[in-house]
């Protein structure tokens, strides 16, 4: 093939690659975008090697290749308005996004968590088929009392279990993503039935005051990130069954910049869980407080991820 047809054909294919070289992707589209570009450029140089392409062609499809590496696998710094950005912004636009992984993470979790509290609330032996007696003991024994109120140094240590009990519970479900997304949804369906069995076992014992009023405060955040983890789990897993013709490692590659969106939101909305739970959800707040602090924070976290980024490009 001679120099010009060689250059005409794949003319518009370099044209576009040196556009985002000279000017970055802001979306995940982009970037994807940016790496299929990428791809094609580096088959070009192959090929214009093989064929014995003049210097000048050689040359100019190398330094193309070279700087679009650089800007993909290269390090960035990144700022602290761009961690703010990602959070306020670019993780409430992904969620959304990812918005059928979202409705079905809630589904698989808020389902078993009504069964399991309708079952446990009803029938004891419902609860006693879930949780252990020894856990069912303990569970009441907590929650005998509407004074939870702990001193300072035990709220820190509480903030810190909380942080670790919750970020394992997002590992698990984003982790188990690898088995093409079954694992997440295992792990969401055995969480809300645990938990709605708890709801429903103080329930029926009569303690559900205490626990709600302990709750309140924070249950927006937590549960919330568990259903957040499960979503970025199945989506993982999605990318590994649904290549759109890649391979399935680039196949995650493509989806990565979304995934680590997905990651940053979930801790954010279990790290603040955290601290409200250890600094706030045992205080000597009486319970009404307590639950309009709680209907508060559910209307912060739902204005965050409604319509955190809207009307940005």
């Amino acid at each position: 093939m001679d120099r010009d047809t060689f250059v005409s054909t794949r003319r518009a294919r370099w044209d576009a690659l040196t556009k985002w070289v000279e000017r970055p992707p802001a979306d995940a589209a982009g970037w994807t975008e940016l790496a299929r570009l990428y791809r094609g450029v580096c088959t070009d140089l192959a090929s214009a090697r093989s064929m014995g392409q003049p210097d000048d062609v050689c040359s100019y499809l190398d330094e193309l290749a070279g700087r679009a590496h650089n800007l993909m696998y290269g390090a960035r710094r990144v700022s602290g308005l761009g961690i703010i950005s990602l959070i306020a912004s670019e993780f409430p636009r992904e969620l959304r996004k990812q918005w059928a992984f979202f409705l079905l993470a809630n589904v698989l979790f808020y389902g078993p968590f009504i069964v399991g509290a309708v079952g446990a609330y009803l029938d004891p032996g419902f609860a006693a088929s879930v949780m252990s007696e020894a856990g069912m003991a303990q569970l009441e024994d907590m929650y005998a009392s509407p004074n939870l109120a702990r001193g300072g140094g035990e709220d820190a240590t509480m903030a810190g279990f909380y942080v670790f009990n919750n970020i394992g519970i997002a590992f698990r479900c984003f982790v188990t993503g690898a088995l093409v997304g079954l694992g997440p949804m295992y792990v969401l369906v055995f969480n809300g039935v645990s938990i709605g069995t708890a709801f429903g076992h103080l329930g029926s014992a009569g303690l559900l005051p205490n626990l709600l009023a302990f709750t309140a405060g924070h249950s927006a955040w937590e549960l919330t990130g568990i259903v957040v983890s499960g979503t970025a789990g199945m989506r993982m897993g999605w990318s590994m069954v649904v290549t759109e013709g890649r391979t399935r490692a680039a196949s995650m590659r493509a989806a990565g910049p979304g995934l680590f969106r997905l990651v940053v939101g979930t801790f954010v909305l279990l790290a603040m869980a955290a601290l409200i739970e250890g600094f706030w959800s045992a205080g000597p707040m009486p319970p009404l407080g307590k639950y309009i602090f709680g209907l508060l924070q559910i209307g912060i976290v739902t204005a965050w991820l409604a319509f955190g980024g809207r009307g940005q490009s």
